[in-house]
């Protein structure tokens, strides 16, 4: 009997591919073992054996598109059938691999303490030899964007007369020491930005914020031993503000506008190279300030450590860029998030000289300012809700009292 191996229901309308089988067909594995590492533009999944048996079929080999339900391979108790059978799927890519010596799954010898799990995978799924990959990641070790470069940039080894050739590059256009190839999460993110332009009418509407009252109350939590990023207070300032605005919180759809029953607040997390990933604080609006802030500093550590799950990334009813966080006072604009009305974007938090108020005077003070964004799918929102929600959420920034949870 075999048992069908799938790809998970929820993928929240990413395309997902195949990036590597973890065990071969033949293999014996066990119920819940890794078995296949899927990828989208947010995170790397990994399938986990449904069944102990012998892996039996291949039907999505490396680089196919996976959809939602669709069957990657099969496990069969007798390991009866071992194919590899994938209508439009390649066949794991193999790169100079050696007919002599031991097998690449005994150890790569003393650089294997060098490389991480999902690297040595990858080399001996495709048989590549690291001593023949200049690693990019810190101190020259091999990142799994290396060993994915490697396998992209190489044809399948083949045998001519008898004599086994060896695979070369193979580059469309000579590339210089400066480009840099595309990834498949590059590829990703540069197909949803285009989907998202073309389908939503983005505009931007520019307010700014005074955090003076946020960063009295920060230094008041880290006095107690609480420690709070900017960007909890934004997360419940955005979904407080959501009372005004619900729609803010919605979505468009070809005979209705969906406002989501829960506030969902993904958070853009910067990569470094490798590109940007969105976790969501899943019902920001039932959650306190250091509930959000908790579930912030998990979500942060997770994104950065390439440990994210599927349901991490899903779900989202509304975005937060603070893009000041890099230096950027103002950027506009700053493209939805698909499937939702608007996104927050903050900028650099800076002193600058403003005029307010004291005692029917005006004055001229110093206070930590920032500009606040909100760009919003014009089919969904008009300008007269975009400006109510900004004013209020500028409104809770400003007015964040020593006793505010």
């Amino acid at each position: 009997m075999a048992v069908d191996v799938c790809v998970p229901d929820e993928q929240e309308g990413t395309k997902a591919v195949v990036r590597a089988w973890l065990r071969q067909v033949g293999d014996t594995v066990a119920e819940n073992d890794p078995l296949v590492e899927l990828e989208t533009d947010k995170v790397t999944q990994e399938v986990p054996a449904p069944a102990s048996g012998v892996l039996s079929e291949i039907l999505l080999g490396t680089d196919a598109e996976a959809v939602p339900g669709a069957v990657l391979g099969r496990i069969s108790a007798g390991g009866a059938t071992s194919t590899l059978a994938n209508a439009g799927a390649q066949p794991p890519v193999t790169l100079e691999q050696s007919t002599a010596g031991p097998p690449l799954s005994s150890g790569f010898g003393e650089q294997e303490t060098r490389l991480s799990p999902s690297v040595r995978r990858a080399l001996q799924q495709h048989g590549i030899d690291p001593a023949r990959i200049k690693g990019s990641g810190r101190d020259g070790r091999i990142t799994r964007e290396d060993v994915d470069r490697a396998v992209e940039l190489a044809t399948v080894s083949h045998v001519d007369g008898g004599e086994k050739q060896i695979a070369q590059p193979r580059v469309a256009e000579p590339f210089s020491a400066s480009d840099i190839p595309h990834d498949r999460m590059r590829r990703s993110i540069a197909e949803n930005m285009v989907r998202a332009v073309t389908d939503a009418p983005h505009v931007t509407a520019l307010f700014e914020a005074d955090f003076t009252a946020i960063a009295a109350h920060k230094k008041a939590m880290a006095e107690r031993g609480i420690r709070l990023s900017y960007t909890a207070y934004l997360v419940k300032a955005a979904a407080e503000a959501m009372a005004v605005a619900p729609a803010i919180n919605g979505r468009w759809l070809e005979d209705r506008i969906s406002v989501s029953s829960t506030i969902d607040i993904g958070v853009g997390t910067a990569l470094g190279e490798k590109g940007l990933v969105v976790p969501v604080v899943k019902n920001a609006g039932a959650l306190g300030l250091e509930e959000i802030g908790g579930r912030l500093d998990d979500l942060t550590r997770r994104a950065r450590e390439g440990r994210l799950e599927r349901a991490d990334v899903a779900g989202g009813s509304f975005t937060i860029s603070n893009h000041g966080v890099s230096g950027s006072l103002l950027a506009a604009p700053i493209i939805l998030h698909q499937g939702q009305a608007a996104i927050l974007g903050v900028g650099k938090l800076q002193k600058r000289v403003v005029v307010r108020e004291v005692d029917g005077q005006d004055v001229i003070a110093i206070r930590p300012m920032a500009y606040v964004t909100l760009t919003i799918d014009h089919r969904v929102v008009d300008g007269h809700q975009t400006n109510a929600w900004l004013s209020r959420f500028v409104e809770l920034i400003e007015g964040w009292s020593a006793t505010q949870a």
